[in-house]
């Protein structure tokens, strides 16, 4: 049983006295007794009772109705009224101020206990309900959606601020209205009117028609004077009202039956605008892609390049010291020049090759022999191995399983690691000088492991490396490393860096290799 704080209004003292012998006996407290409504009002104001017990009939110019009402509307106090008589319009008068049960006298005590403790679990249970109510009201109107609740006949009984903001009508002017007169929706693009939603709820098997999008005109925006006929959009120079995204659901009752609907609608201006901000930035950033790519492939081909050009020029150089002698000697000059010739082809292969490598697609694929190409590399640089002191061991199986590839872009590869570790050996703390370039197979890949005795990499350097554009050089352009990786990724396979067991740096690359040739 639930204990409660009980105002008795009641005109006959002896009456009352008895209610309060009972009421305490039931383990109530009577927190005062009135016997006049207006002296009710006042307790009731002061004392804040969970239960007023009211009499119907009260001495003074106010009948219990009337103070009950009072009660009712100020304090929200449940009441349980008292009579001796209930004819028709006595208790039409009472309904009104939604009483929460009657007593008719004389009663009993097993009565009053029952009638006061439903009374007690009617209060909490509409107070519950009332504070549901109020986060419901608070959640919707927080939320940055506009949201309307309509009822069974598709009118109006609810708007949270940000529909009254987008459709610009206030919740007081809108209540009551039908959904069709204060949310105006038309076809993006035709202009025709949209049958609303809480009509179509009606029809949709799943209670739930499919989201829409549409333009929500807004309040004025349809003619409803004498120069526009009812229901017509009026038109100007450009679309009105804001384009939105419509969602709604019905609502059901315990019954299954559909008692009223829901939408929900957004705003889709911002998203749009930040949408189209997106693709501007996603185009900006594609065309800065283009143009860094641009720049990268001309810092490529300018390194990649330069030793072909650098060994021109030196046998340029030599080709008129020959010239020059009084009687030349026209058969090693003769070599001289197929040199340069070769060279200058090797400086078109390479560019090729780079175009192709910026293309993402071999240049000229075939079968090649890796360690037949790793020792014509190393032909290639005698001159600069020898002039930097630098002891050549290498382990290169002959023959097959062969690469497929790209014979120009595989070359310049292992000319890039070798030249990189001649360039590593070659500062004065180095004192021990070896390269060491070794392959492997197995698993139907070839590894290519080159190892130098040089001044090594940092472990914050083992990726960074690899990086356009980054290096470690005062005068490197920082893309021999990176046209590598691109190379060996083409090729399918990858490329890795790690600091040396004792000292200096590893480079090993693996690609994918065929048992066959051509």
């Amino acid at each position: 049983m639930i204990a409660a704080r009980i105002l008795i209004v009641e005109d006959d003292r002896i009456v009352a006295r008895d209610i309060q012998h009972q009421l305490a006996r039931m383990g109530h407290v009577v927190v005062g007794m009135s016997a006049s409504g207006e002296d009710a009002i006042r307790l009731a104001g002061c004392h804040r009772p969970d239960l007023v017990l009211m009499d119907i009939r009260l001495e003074g110019e106010m009948d219990g109705i009337e103070a009950a009402r009072r009660i009712r509307d100020v304090h929200r106090i449940p009441i349980v009224f008292l009579t001796a008589y209930a004819n028709d319009e006595v208790v039409q008068r009472a309904s009104l101020t939604e009483p929460f049960g009657y007593l008719l006298k004389p009663f009993e005590e097993p009565q009053m206990r029952t009638v006061i403790q439903m009374a007690l679990y009617k209060h909490a249970s509409d107070a519950k309900l009332r504070m549901s109510e109020r986060r419901y009201a608070a959640t919707l109107a927080s939320i940055r959606d506009g949201v309307i609740l309509c009822d069974g006949q598709g009118r109006v009984d609810f708007m949270n601020r940000v529909a009254e903001t987008m459709t610009g009508w206030t919740a007081a002017d809108a209540a009551g209205q039908p959904l069709a007169s204060v949310f105006v929706a038309v076809d993006e693009e035709t202009q025709e009117p949209l049958e609303d939603f809480s009509t179509l709820v009606l029809r949709s098997p799943d209670f739930a028609p499919p989201e829409r999008l549409s333009r929500l005109l807004p309040r004025g925006a349809v003619g409803d004077d004498s120069t526009t006929k009812p229901g017509v959009v009026a038109t100007g120079a450009a679309a009105p009202g804001i384009v939105i995204e419509e969602r709604c659901s019905a609502i059901i009752d315990d019954r299954g039956e559909v008692v009223g609907s829901i939408l929900v609608f957004s705003d889709l201006t911002q998203r749009r605008q930040i949408a189209e901000a997106l693709r501007k930035a996603q185009a900006d950033l594609a065309h800065i892609g283009r143009l860094t790519m641009m720049g990268e492939l001309a810092a490529a081909v300018a390194h990649e390049v330069n030793q072909p050009l650098m060994a021109i020029v030196t046998n340029a150089g030599t080709c008129l010291q020959h010239l020059s002698q009084p009687q030349p000697d026209l058969a090693r000059t003769r070599i001289v020049v197929e040199r340069i010739v070769r060279d200058a082809q090797r400086a078109g292969d390479v560019v090729r090759s780079i175009h192709a490598l910026a293309r993402r697609t071999p240049a000229d694929p075939g079968w090649v022999d890796l360690s037949a190409l790793i020792a014509d590399t190393l032909a290639l640089v005698r001159a600069e191995l020898r002039r930097a002191r630098v002891q050549v061991e290498t382990d290169l199986p002959q023959g097959p399983p062969w690469v497929h590839g790209d014979r120009v872009q595989l070359q310049q590869l292992v000319l890039n690691l070798v030249m990189n570790a001649i360039e590593a050996m070659t500062a004065p703390a180095v004192t021990e000088r070896r390269l060491r370039i070794a392959t492997n197979c197995g698993d139907g890949r070839i590894r290519v492991r080159v190892e130098d005795t040089g001044v090594g990499i940092a472990e914050t350097d083992v990726d960074a490396i690899f990086r356009a554009l980054y290096t470690t050089k005062p005068d490197g352009l920082g893309m021999g490393l990176s046209i590598s990786r691109s190379i060996v990724e083409l090729h399918g396979g990858w490329l890795t860096a790690a600091p040396g067991p004792s000292g200096g740096s590893v480079f090993e690359f693996v690609l994918p290799v065929s048992p066959g040739g051509e």
